[in-house]
């Protein structure tokens, strides 16, 4: 951190990732949201991918063989997993809403529980789409 020459107080450059530590909630929060931009693009292009499928039995086909890949079986269990993680991040938010984990205390249980339960669901997401 460099100092000010005219006043040797205040910093120049204040390096912020590495001064100011976000607590485990505002980063389950930041998740949630970073989350829900995957899930507008993931979906959008499942979306293309399914429309494709109807379009004839030759593109059915060739999706179908398609799934088998490796790479589109990761695309397919990154957006899963952001879907489930949106939707327990999402069920939390609508409980604080409604006042449940409003304080500090809550506010920590309430990540923890997300991160937990994200954790749960992810995985076995992972085993269905895998196996």
């Amino acid at each position: 951190m460099q100092i000010d020459p005219v006043n040797n107080k205040r910093p120049v450059n204040l390096d912020l990732p590495t001064v100011v530590r976000q607590p485990f909630p505002a980063l389950i929060s930041i998740t949630h949201r970073v989350s829900g931009v995957f899930l507008l693009v993931g979906v959008g292009f499942l979306l293309y991918l399914l429309q494709e499928s109807f379009s004839s039995p030759s593109s059915f086909a060739e999706l179908q063989s398609l799934l088998d890949g490796v790479g589109v079986r990761l695309f397919l269990w990154l957006v899963v997993s952001a879907l489930l993680y949106h939707w327990v991040a999402g069920v939390r938010h609508l409980l604080m809403d409604i006042g449940v984990g409003e304080t500090l205390r809550g506010g920590r249980f309430g990540a923890m529980a997300v991160a937990a339960i994200s954790a749960v669901l992810i995985a076995l997401a992972g085993v269905w789409i895998w196996s």
